[in-house]
């Protein structure tokens, strides 16, 4: 008998749209299957629902804050029941852009320079720190959202404006702006799944040209690389899920940039719609999106 999945989608992030496109599409590809699901928003309802389904095992499809970043994981943690993608712990230390990337940096995994600014730093004092430690231009995001959202590339002429934007944040990640060709890599559990190479028609891969079909992002699949780079490029990815603790499945966005690779940061519950990288990957190599799915619930029942 197939199990019976409680889906988790919405939530109150700004990848909420998100959420709720992989989440349906993920309850429509187990339905139409013969998998018993039902799916659920994170609110105070989540706990009625698990009681009254007693689902098998709970797939994650939340992305964003309060999604991947180990709230909901320490929460499902209470009900025992198996959930998709990561634990709590390492949820929370993939999401902070600023541990994650002191962690590559302990483990010799290299990524673009980097400092936080609280705003209790002039402006002027901030340019001359940009000027010295990293150059213009930089890019600039906040330390806890995925989907590239709130991410900007900015010069010296528009990074109070940026600021000024993002002050809500209270806290921000400089980042060292790194040119070159941008790849996805896909890690499924113990296995180097695969990479994509993407060239947006936008300044970069942004929340834009992730989900707007307008944006007309290239995806290019295999990635034109040596062997001996493209093995490189894998053994970092996977070098990384590990450090971090991840499970399940993950996604690392890198910077190819001559010869080397920079890895930005690492997506512990990657998109599962109809352009998200992960499955494209998948099928390249000839796992179709059930059987991801299906892996991912396996592998979650796994867990410990």
């Amino acid at each position: 008998m197939k199990k019976k999945v409680l889906i988790v989608s919405g939530g109150i992030s700004k990848e909420r749209l998100i959420s709720l496109d992989t989440g349906n599409q993920v309850f429509k590809e187990l339905k139409k299957n013969g998998y018993r699901v039902k799916i659920s928003e994170p609110d105070n309802y989540l706990e009625k629902n698990i009681k009254i389904f007693k689902p098998n095992v709970i797939f994650n499809a939340l992305h964003g804050q309060f999604g991947e970043d180990g709230y909901i994981q320490t929460i499902l943690d209470k009900f025992k029941i198996p959930y998709t993608h990561s634990s709590a712990i390492a949820s929370s230390i993939a999401m902070d852009k600023e541990i994650s990337k002191k962690l590559f940096i302990k483990n010799k995994i290299k990524t673009p320079k980097f400092f936080t600014y609280t705003y209790e730093v002039p402006t002027s004092n901030l340019i001359k720190k940009i000027n010295k430690e990293l150059k213009f231009p930089v890019v600039i995001k906040p330390l806890n959202e995925g989907s590239s959202v709130n991410v900007y590339i900015c010069n010296k002429g528009n990074l109070n404006k940026i600021l000024n934007k993002l002050e809500p944040y209270k806290k921000v990640l400089i980042e060292q702006f790194v040119a070159g060709r941008e790849i996805q890599v896909a890690i499924m559990g113990n296995k180097k799944l695969g990479a994509i190479e993407l060239k947006p028609k936008r300044k970069f891969y942004d929340y834009k040209a992730k989900y707007d079909t307008k944006a007309k992002t290239q995806h290019i699949i295999p990635v034109d690389l040596p062997k001996d780079k493209f093995k490189q490029l894998m053994n970092i990815a996977h070098k990384a899920h590990k450090i971090i603790g991840c499970k399940g499945i993950t996604r690392s966005d890198f910077k190819y940039f001559n010869g080397n690779f920079y890895l930005l940061e690492l997506n512990t519950q990657p998109g599962m719609t109809k352009l998200s990288l992960v499955p494209e990957i998948a099928l390249y190599k000839g796992i179709s999106f059930l059987k991801l799915i299906e892996w991912m619930l396996k592998d979650a029942s796994k867990k410990k």
